[in-house]
């Protein structure tokens, strides 16, 4: 059986008068339907973890409340009301804006499962593309065999950083010779802000 964190049941005794039958709730309705859950503070707010991974979070607002799944993207499908809060439920005022108990414990056992699996999270952010290698700097590389092999090697962000260093430039004059310092610097393998790496 899992255990109450004392700082848990202190964190809630310091909530608004209308959020502690929330988080209360939430916490017994998590209880239910993961008994191995245990309890921390993460980011100041009471959360869940299960099998040592993080299972979610509850918090405690000035009007509102809210509960977020870690796994909450791929678990619950939200609607456009849960879209004013934090959390898959959105801003939690009442015990009645909470969804059902089977509702909530198919959300939790789901999330569950995801951590047995070995998920992750869902960020939410799709990466960059790989930036467009700036003409000037292309020609410039092209006879030196080094410089190439060591921008194939940087990553997307380091070439990024190069690119919209040369990019940025506001004179001609100025872009010559930050193409001439890249190629010098990319020919070392180094990235653009090399000096600062070590501070």
């Amino acid at each position: 059986m899992s255990s109450h964190e004392p700082r848990i049941d202190a964190y809630i005794e310091r909530q608004a008068a209308f959020a502690r039958p929330i988080l209360e709730e939430l916490r017994r309705r998590v209880h239910s339907a993961c008994p191995q859950v245990d309890e921390t503070i993460k980011w100041g707010a009471p959360a869940f973890t299960y099998q040592g991974k993080l299972l979610g979070v509850m918090a405690g607002f000035k009007q509102h409340a809210a509960f977020n799944l870690w796994h909450g993207k791929q678990v619950v499908d939200a609607d456009a009301a849960a879209q004013e809060g934090m959390g898959q439920y959105g801003r939690l005022e009442t015990l009645k804006d909470l969804p059902g108990k089977r509702e909530t414990t198919q959300h939790v056992r789901a999330d569950m499962a995801l951590i047995e699996g070995g998920a992750t999270a869902a960020s939410g952010r799709t990466p960059k593309p790989p930036p467009e290698l700036p003409a000037d700097l292309g020609k410039a590389m092209r006879g030196n065999k080094p410089a190439l092999v060591a921008w194939k090697a940087f990553t997307p962000g380091k070439q990024r950083e190069y690119s919209d260093w040369i990019t940025s430039a506001r004179t001609e004059d100025t872009r010559a010779r930050r193409v001439a310092q890249a190629v010098e610097w990319i020919q070392e393998g180094k990235s653009r802000h090399w000096k600062y790496q070590n501070c």
